[in-house]
């Protein structure tokens, strides 16, 4: 009995050791990793204090202000429609039950599957003057030109709200659903008891103690928002981002760019804030340790098909008629379709998204581990700035990542002139690599952040009892923990290759010449009007994107404490 008991606590203080004191090199390793990943940001200030002549003026005068006022107008709609339809739905799935409810559970999860950019370019043909809509209306009307009937413009701010939100919706949903299946049992049948129907429940009790789920939600569907070029430069929207692609493109003006990012940087920024503040000493926890089922409450027939229809709107307007009409279009011109050019965007595609799967999991491994192997606050601090990438549009992203890698260039190029008098001319600007290295810094905190959750489910007696048997920090990731965390190294991984595939901003600024992915082959024919032709590139693209989307409902339908116990 005494031998087990001092074992334990042998256990115990090897575990304190090895927290304490940390391990040097992980944590010079963490550090580095997170000055490289601030690099980008670091370079976007550095280079907008710089003078741009007089293309600052320029943009103050006649771009910036209603470039703004754009941007915030359609993120106000972005934002309020999303939380509706996200938490509204969220919570007819978990609390009641109705014909389809099971269905609707997971379905109302597949439009994150479709790109923003995409479902513009699908609208667009529904609904523009010469899309299928009007042109049918045209010919079942008699009607010769839009001066004979009304007709919404799809091609507006309100076009946008509309199209992104039935696509950004599902982050509401992802975090409110699983702050309701997290709420306590108690606290919802209190509520009951005390007069409450399921809806005063909802408002007074459920809602309250789930906003900051729901502010989470809401800003991720903003930052998506603020990312995308692809759908607001077709409906014809002048954000911020579309601003940022002209100056640099068609001013040629770097400075000007990234000056205005600055100013994009101060909205991510700002929302990080609102973010960080809503779940600012929201603590809730459950005091009793058995769970159950939250209670569902059966719908009347006539109140059944209502929640039937709220929750199939969201998944008919967000993915069956975008889908709808790819298939469509991809079928119509299939040989088109398969063109040498679609296979060789799809290749350039599978290689860039794997090999950021595989450099992401690697660095986010680095990090979680750097962060469990040390309490240093400095390791911590530098790890949640390794993060901030993904809070980064695309474009901002790339002009941060341009700076660093032509300075990086252009000095090795001038040392082997000067050592050995070879020009090395351009090895990573406007390279696989250079897209590979965005990528990455974009979407380092998926992975980090699945990864530092399956450590957290280790127990740190796993490394205590490894460092008593003499293996050292670094032996026991490879010989203990990766083995166990295979699954969720896969999952991190598969996260980050969709995320890559699907990602194009970044690719537009940063592709090497002649290089097209599957992402910017369809924005290349879309702006030629040639959409048909690109469908089943989109196709392709929503296709893969159904792979996290089945994760992510599994992760949330399992996730209510005490679910595996219940049987029946």
């Amino acid at each position: 009995m005494s031998s087990a008991i001092d074992m334990r606590s042998g256990l115990r203080l090897a575990a304190n050791r090895l927290h304490s004191a940390g391990n040097l090199g992980w944590s010079l390793g963490a550090l580095t990793i997170a000055l490289l990943a601030a690099a980008p940001l670091i370079a976007i200030a550095v280079l907008g204090l710089r003078s741009s002549g007089d293309t600052w003026p320029h943009l103050v005068s006649t771009v910036l202000p209603s470039s703004t006022l754009t941007t915030l107008e359609l993120m106000l709609g972005v934002g309020a429609t999303t939380l509706v339809i996200g938490a509204g739905t969220a919570w007819l799935v978990t609390m009641f039950r109705f014909p389809g409810r099971a269905l609707f559970e997971w379905l109302l999860l597949v439009p994150l599957a479709m790109p923003t950019y995409i479902i513009a370019f699908c609208y667009m043909e529904l609904l523009d003057y010469s899309g299928t809509l009007q042109t049918a209306m045209r010919r079942a009307f008699g009607w010769t030109n839009s001066a004979d009937y009304w007709f919404p413009e799809i091609r507006s701010v309100w076009g946008g709200i509309l199209v992104m939100s039935f696509v950004l919706y599902p982050y509401v949903y992802l975090t409110a659903r699983a702050s309701f299946l997290q709420q306590s049992v108690c606290v919802l049948e209190v509520s009951r008891v005390l007069g409450r129907t399921a809806w005063g429940t909802f408002w007074s009790v459920a809602l309250p103690l789930a906003r900051p789920a729901l502010v989470a939600g809401v800003t991720l569907a903003l930052m998506e928002t603020l990312n995308d070029i692809g759908a607001v430069e077709f409906l014809g929207i002048q954000t911020l981002t579309v601003s940022i692609y002209t100056t640099w493109l068609e001013r040629s003006s770097l400075p000007g760019a990234a000056q205005i990012s600055c100013i994009m940087l101060m909205f991510v920024f700002a929302l990080i804030y609102i973010e960080r503040s809503a779940r600012k000493r929201q603590r809730f926890h459950h005091t009793t340790g058995k769970y159950s089922l939250l209670p569902e409450q059966q719908l009347r027939p006539v109140a059944g098909i209502l929640a039937m229809i709220a929750c199939a709107l969201p998944v008919l307007i967000g993915f069956v008629f975008p889908v709808s009409v790819l298939f469509d279009a991809a079928v119509s011109n299939l040989a088109e379709g398969l063109k040498p050019a679609f296979w060789k965007a799809a290749g350039h595609s599978l290689m860039l998204a794997a090999s950021t799967g595989l450099l992401a999991v690697t660095v986010g491994t680095i990090l979680a581990y750097a962060c469990r192997a040390s309490r240093s606050k400095l390791v911590h601090g530098a790890t949640a700035l390794a993060s901030v990438g993904y809070a980064v549009p695309g474009t901002v992203l790339a002009i941060g990542v341009l700076i660093p890698l032509a300075g990086f260039d252009n000095a090795f190029d001038a040392f082997m002139q000067s050592t050995f008098g070879i020009s090395t001319g351009l090895l990573l600007s406007g390279s696989a690599a250079g897209l590979v290295l965005a990528y990455t810094v974009r979407f380092l905190a998926i992975s980090y952040g699945s990864i530092d959750a399956g450590f957290k489910k280790t127990s740190t007696n796993l490394d205590a009892a490894s460092r008593t048997m003499g293996v050292s920090i670094t032996q026991t990731l490879f010989r203990v923990h990766l083995p166990i965390m295979m699954p969720v190294l896969g999952a991190a991984g598969l996260l980050v290759f969709v995320d890559s595939m699907k990602e194009l901003p970044a690719t537009l600024l940063l592709r090497p010449f002649n290089f097209d992915t599957l992402a910017t082959h369809v924005y290349t024919l879309a702006s030629l009007d040639l959409f048909e032709e690109g469908a089943m590139a989109a196709l392709a693209i929503v296709v893969i994107g159904l792979a996290p989307v089945i994760f992510l409902h599994r992760a949330i339908s399992s996730g209510r404490p005490g679910a595996r116990t219940v049987v029946g």
